[in-house]
């Protein structure tokens, strides 16, 4: 058991990792062949946090543990609005200004509310997968389309977006970058779930559980890095678009992958539980960032935190659901 466990923290650590180092290889390769920082930052660098959860979505489906799939991803957007953002408000509290992410915020409860439409049934197929992947195109397109308007007005989400675009860095060396993240993360992917499996076996936690506890706060941790130092630099909409865009990547690409890879039936906690406390934590997002005061303070970063906190709670009492 203990080690199972530290192989499970041995791949979190690389899965992590690697994930970054692909991303910066690619984006490093995508500016040097004259891609513009733009395209890159809201393409490559966005969906870069979502890397750890589409890597692990797949491992687990092609094991046969499409509800840990699942499971990662209703528990990675729960933990990415109530864990990051509630501890991301509590160093911080965040102000919204971006038009970008006003409109983004619509389309993410618009997604959530697709999500719970393919859930209903308790079943996930490879038609609804595929629908996904050409809805997170649509996404993609329809986001640049946003992005080169809102830039015209000097929009503070795409300048802090473009600045993160790495320049200056070799072909060789970000090819190198690419290879490495290529070959590490499938790896750590499969070490990261395979030890997972035991853990859950040991405690009988289900397929489902595991993947909303320790996988989904796992491969949320890019998230809360990306966040943490967004909001240390005092680039607000940054640290929340991150958790906008990841959110909205992990519905559409990640929960996408299994229904193509694996199509099968679904826990009916899926949907019974689990993803009306992500809708609601998205809601409450909304509402704060949407309202009056365009911002989340340390009072609400802390509510959305005790709301994690009880909801870890509820789920390690009840691992067997």
């Amino acid at each position: 058991m203990l080690e199972a466990v530290v192989f499970l923290i041995i791949g979190l650590v690389f899965l992590v990792w690697s994930a970054d180092k692909l991303v910066f290889g690619a984006a490093a390769l995508a500016r040097n062949i004259g891609i513009s920082p733009l395209v890159i930052g809201m393409t490559i660098l966005a969906m870069g946090s979502s890397a750890p959860e589409m890597m692990v979505s797949a491992t687990a489906a092609l094991d046969g543990k499409t509800d840990t799939a699942v499971g990662n991803v209703l528990g990675s957007n729960i933990a990415n609005i109530a864990l990051i953002l509630g501890i991301t408000a509590l160093i911080k509290p965040l102000s919204i200004s971006s038009g970008v992410l006003r409109r983004e915020l619509p389309l993410m409860i618009g997604v959530t509310l697709l999500a719970g439409v393919l859930l209903w049934d308790s079943h996930l197929g490879f038609y609804e997968g595929v629908l996904l992947f050409v809805l997170f195109a649509a996404f993609i397109i329809a986001m640049l389309r946003i992005s080169r308007n809102e830039k015209n007005n000097g929009d503070a989400f795409i300048e802090e977006q473009e600045s993160e675009v790495p320049e200056g860095v070799s072909n060789t060396k970000a090819a190198i970058w690419v290879v490495i993240g290529l070959i590490i993360l499938p790896l750590a992917a499969d070490l990261l779930v395979d030890n997972a499996v035991i853990i859950a076996q040991y405690f009988g936690m289900s397929d489902l559980v595991i993947g909303l506890t320790i996988i989904a706060v796992g491969t949320s941790l890019p998230e809360l890095a990306a966040s943490l130092a967004g909001v240390m630099k005092g680039e607000d909409d940054m640290a929340v678009g991150n958790i906008i865009g990841s959110n909205v990547f992990n519905i559409l690409a990640v929960m996408g992958i299994p229904g193509i890879l694996n199509p099968s039936v679904l826990s009916e906690y899926a949907m019974g539980r689990d993803f009306w406390v992500m809708l609601g934590v998205s809601l409450l997002l909304v509402a704060m960032a949407l309202g009056k005061s365009r911002s989340i303070n340390r009072f609400e970063g802390a509510a959305l935190f005790c709301c994690f906190i009880g909801y870890q709670a509820y789920l390690i009492m009840n691992m067997t659901a």
